[in-house]
């Protein structure tokens, strides 16, 4: 079989780090959880995307181990650090790989989800492989618009309801004040009907003072009068 030039650099660069890639493989721990954007989760963490039946599950058989067909194939070739990753590209929670297998010169195609493998092809047409891996690129893409749509609904919530709850503090913030303004306002127009009745009263008992002032003058004229009475008058 006659190979492009692509292929047989891949080959060299494969050769090369086959037994980097290992050694890196079998030291990495494993982790359930689903990869974060940007990170790149170790590959023998990876299952299929099909859970383990009750039998399986009560004989202590996994379903990477009873799985059938190039998926348990392409796990047990990780397992075993046979291939050579040479592209991975996260969308959201789903992925694609392309893995090459230097010894029978073969390309696994592999698309998963949440670090569930779900579907495997392999070729050993370099030019099919990059073609079958650009296809699952974009799968994952169109697939993961949903979720990071959610993503930014989620975020826009959050954000709604912080500006809710700060709109909230301060509407009870300014309810507050509106109530001591009230009360105080209540407690001034009381306290000014009080002094306006003191103020009234204290006229009423100003002009019967006034009154009477004038009356004892009047007497006390009077009565001067009468004491001077046949007297010479004052110079």
């Amino acid at each position: 079989m006659k190979y492009s030039l692509c292929l047989r650099r891949a080959m060299l660069l494969a050769m090369a780090g086959a037994s980097l890639l290992g050694a890196a493989a079998q030291a990495q721990e494993s982790d359930s959880s689903a990869p974060l954007v940007g990170t790149r989760p170790a590959m023998n963490t990876l299952t299929p995307q099909a859970s383990p039946s009750p039998q399986q599950v009560a004989s202590g058989a996994s379903a990477a181990g009873d799985a059938q067909g190039d998926v348990a194939e392409l796990m047990q070739m990780i397992h075993d650090s046979k291939l050579v990753e040479l592209r991975t590209t996260y969308n959201g929670s789903y992925g694609a790989n392309l893995f090459f297998y230097p010894q029978e010169m073969t390309f696994y195609i592999a698309l998963f989800q949440d670090r569930h493998f779900w579907r495997v092809i392999k070729s050993q047409d370099d030019v099919r492989a990059e073609a079958i891996y650009a296809g699952f690129v974009k799968q994952t893409a169109e697939l993961a618009d949903i979720e990071i749509h959610r993503t930014e609904l989620q975020a826009q919530k959050a954000f709604l309801d912080r500006v809710i709850a700060l709109s909230e503090d301060r509407a009870k913030r300014l309810q507050a004040d509106l109530d001591v303004a009230r009360t105080q306002q209540a407690q001034v127009n009381e306290h000014q009907r009080a002094v306006q009745g003191e103020a009234v009263a204290l006229r009423a008992e100003k002009d019967r003072a006034q009154a009477q002032l004038r009356e004892l003058q009047r007497q006390v004229q009077q009565l001067q009068r009468q004491t001077e009475a046949g007297l010479p008058g004052a110079r």
